[in-house]
């Protein structure tokens, strides 16, 4: 049976969101079972059961849970919830549905500047649902609808991080100056903070007290209107406050940064219900006891014009107007300047009278509220608040000569802080007014919690050096997906030193510099990381190729034995295993551990292809083409698996599917010269030796410093040898012998060349350096010096190593 007491539903949600906020889900999953078991048809109810779920990684139940509501599109945080587990689950059309229904409640919501230390939003924004679409959509397949959503993401919010690594991990062109700079609606926001401010310096400042909760109220969802004022105040952190100083909606003077507004109830808010897409009053709170209108400064003068309102009370105990309308008031735990002292109750103690006549009535509480709310020390102020005074007791007098009879009189007596009538209340009611109040207790916190006042300047400099500082490194990042690996070092490097040295940054520059084949430079990148964030585990895949790659045994073996003491659960700890086993020439159980990366994360592209690799040196190349295929499946963009496949198929001489994979590799990183080596090396066993030299300048001209650029200048001297072009071959060999002196290819290749421009002496030289460096290379030697008088026709000899 459900309780009587309304109270209850807002006290469980209240509770369940204190354990989200301090990571109890399990505690948070329990208590939401008790709320859903009391309204099981509430959206609320439902939402929050479902969330809790979803925190535990349980998708498949969060999934049962809000499809009924999610596929309705009656409730939007249950739509959310269920579209998340659908990401998990991989039934994407589902969430797309779910969110595409929702779309009324969602369309024109901006929840940037409302999230702080003492405000919350349990439901999403627009900017969150586009960013959320835009992953299932991705995971769906269309990429185009996924970046569209992607961008949509951070036109509602430029702080979307993750919607903008969607779309650099999309390959669209973008421009991070143009992403990451103010909305419109910051710019309003700013502007409202200066006009504000300047009403203020041309006002009289006055008393400020702390914004606080009352227990009547859930803090979780304050009752509270579209255009009330408390929707943009309360929070110290930067976007509240932002957001914190527009003019109220009656015209009157903005709220200082402590005000507590005043709130209407019972309209059809966000903040009221989480997501549920009814009309009116959700029936979860509780009643709200009856309060009457603030009422303004011309209703309190005695010889104002303003019609009476006629009060009525319903059998609820209501306060309602004639219009039928409800009413209610936030009380505030404030000192009067008029010395009414009240106790914690509420109530006026009795040694400290508010009426030294003993027969008069007690003071109305609208002129009590008026005088807390607009406190003054101005001798005008003073006069106004005993005029409001002698009106209300004149009032009084009048209502109290009637001889109100029944309930609702009594409510409205004990609301209003007579001590009369309280014996004769339920006990239950009884202990609830003898209760301390949450505003009681919040009001004794220290000053030092107070944060100061920033004016609207520092305001717009400080949001503007976080857009900067989102524009460089997004900059970065983006340069970085693009494979422009200089443009992205750069784009670090013009990051404050604090936010360089950050294992994010770090980490991206350490990735840049292995793109480039500088690994002794990534290496020190890494180790550096490892020192800063001994747990970070993400990356560390790359850190282990550059020591594979630097033929570092001992420190490989080391790098995998923490990462898998730290996390056996981490593909990135497989992955560093795999590389130690095929560094010591152990492919198979390279080949299991990288099977075992896969299992643990099927979406980890990296890991196929390093299983693909250890294939190729077994010579298994249908396993082989299954795992390079299976990375471009979870990363079309992995130009590694596109290299693999073409590969894989020069080694079974098919040379033309060969070219194309090597291709799309090439479009994907178009800086790389490996891969533009390759596609020289399958055009010349085309026989296109012209294509070829092509392709082996590109790579030459690249990066001239690096060790490939060395490789692809030899081949490119080989083609020249074929295309019978002994002079530049020459030309290219001897930038070449600078370059790599120690090289015995190189000099067997100069001894080939002078022989076919008869210059013996040189030829002989160059032979004979050749068979030094390289001895086992003296039969390949010994072969061209006999025959060093004849005429050099074939020029297709392979190199001797």
């Amino acid at each position: 049976m459900s309780p009587s007491n309304p109270a209850v539903a807002p006290q469980l949600r209240q509770i369940i969101f204190y354990h989200l906020d301090n990571d109890l889900t399990q505690n948070a999953l329990f208590v939401a079972g008790r709320l859903h078991a009391l309204d099981p048809r509430n959206g609320d109810s439902i939402h929050l059961l479902a969330l809790c779920h979803l925190r535990l990684g349980r998708m498949k139940a969060a999934y049962e849970y809000s499809r009924d509501r999610a596929v309705r599109g009656s409730h939007l945080g249950c739509s959310y919830v269920f579209a998340q587990a659908c990401l998990a689950l991989e039934q994407y059309s589902d969430g797309i549905m779910a969110l595409e229904r929702s779309r009324g409640q969602w369309a024109m919501r901006n929840h940037w500047n409302k999230h702080s230390d003492t405000s919350r939003r349990h439901v999403p924004d627009a900017a969150a649902v586009y960013a959320l679409l835009g992953k299932l959509w991705k995971a769906h397949g269309d990429l185009k609808k996924a970046a569209d959503f992607s961008a949509a993401a951070l036109k509602a919010n430029p702080f979307m991080w993750d919607a903008f690594e969607d779309l650099c991990a999309s390959g669209v062109p973008l421009r991070s100056s143009n992403i990451f700079r103010m909305t419109p609606e910051m710019q309003s926001c700013l502007s409202a903070l200066t006009i504000s401010e300047d009403q203020n310096d041309s006002q009289q400042p006055a008393t400020s007290q702390l914004s606080v909760s009352t227990p009547g109220n859930d803090p979780f969802n304050p009752v509270r209107t579209a255009g009330d004022p408390g929707l943009n105040h309360g929070g110290s952190g930067l976007l509240s406050r932002l957001n914190g100083m527009l003019p109220s909606a009656n015209g009157n003077a903005p709220l200082s940064d402590w005000d507590t507004p005043t709130a209407n109830s019972f309209a059809n808010d966000e903040d009221i219900i989480m997501g549920d897409n009814s009309i009116g009053y959700s029936g979860n709170d509780p009643p709200q006891a009856p309060m009457r209108k603030t009422r303004t400064l011309q209703a309190l003068l005695p010889d104002s014009d303003a019609p009476k309102m006629k009060l009525t009370t319903t059998g609820r105990g209501r306060v309602k107007d004639v219009n039928g309308s409800f009413e209610s008031d936030i009380t505030r735990p404030t000192t009067a300047s008029n010395n009414h002292k009240r106790t914690v109750s509420g109530h006026i103690p009795a040694s400290v009278s508010s009426n030294p006549d003993p027969a008069a009535a007690p003071q109305r509480r609208s002129a009590r509220l008026f005088s807390q709310i607009r406190p003054s020390s101005s001798k005008s102020t003073t006069n106004v608040a005993k005029a409001a005074e002698s009106t209300d007791k004149r009032e009084l007098k009048k209502a109290k000569a009637t001889g109100t009879k029944g309930r609702s009189t009594q409510v409205g007596r004990v609301v209003s802080g007579n001590r009369n009538h309280i014996q004769n209340m339920e006990p239950e009611k009884r202990e609830l007014s003898r209760a301390p109040s949450i505003a009681s207790v919040t009001s004794t916190l220290p000053k030092k919690t107070i944060q100061p006042h920033v004016d609207a300047g520092t305001e717009h400099e400080g949001l503007q050096w976080i857009l900067d500082l989102f524009a460089k490194l997004g900059n970065g990042y983006y340069q970085l997906s693009r494979y422009q690996c200089q443009a992205a070092l750069q784009a670090f490097a013009s990051v404050s030193p604090q936010q360089r040295e950050t294992p994010w940054v770090l980490s991206h520059i350490g990735k840049a510099y292995y793109e480039r084949q500088q690994y002794a430079e990534a290496e020190e990148v890494f180790a550096r990381i490892r020192k800063i964030a001994p747990a970070l585990m993400e990356d560390m895949e790359v850190y282990s190729t550059v020591l594979w790659h630097l033929r570092k045994e001992m420190d490989l073996a080391y790098l995998s034995h923490e990462l898998i003491d730290q996390d056996r659960l981490s593909p990135q700890s497989w992955c560093a295993i795999g590389n130690s086993f095929s560094l010591s020439r152990d492919h198979d159980q390279a080949v299991k551990c990288f099977k075992r990366a896969t299992q643990l994360d099927p979406g980890f592209a990296y890991a196929f292809t390093l299983q693909g690799h250890e294939h190729v040196e077994n010579e298994e190349f249908d396993k082989a083409l299954y795992a390079y295929r299976c990375a471009i499946s979870a990363d079309h963009r992995h130009y590694n698996g596109w290299y693999g496949l073409g590969q894989v198929y020069e080694k079974l001489g098919k040379y033309d599917v060969a070219e194309k994979h090597y291709r799309s590799a090439y479009q994907i990183n178009p800086t790389n010269p490996v891969l533009i080596g390759c596609i020289g090396t399958v055009l010349e066993k085309m026989r296109k030796p012209q294509a070829a030299l092509v392709q082996y300048a590109h790579a030459c001209d690249l990066d001239p410093k690096s060790a490939y650029a060395r490789h692809a200048r030899e081949k490119k001297a080989r083609c020249l040898m074929n295309l019978r072009r002994p002079k530049d071959a020459l030309a290219e060999l001897e930038v070449l012998k600078d370059l790599a002196p120690d090289s015995a290819n190189v000099h067997f290749m100069l001894g080939r060349v002078y022989k076919i421009v008869r210059d013996k002496t040189n030829a002989i030289r160059h032979f004979t350096i050749a068979m030094n460096l390289d001895p086992k290379a003296a039969p390949y030697v010994k072969e061209q010096m006999e025959v060093l008088d004849e005429d050099d026709d074939d020029y297709d000899d392979e190199d001797i190593m």
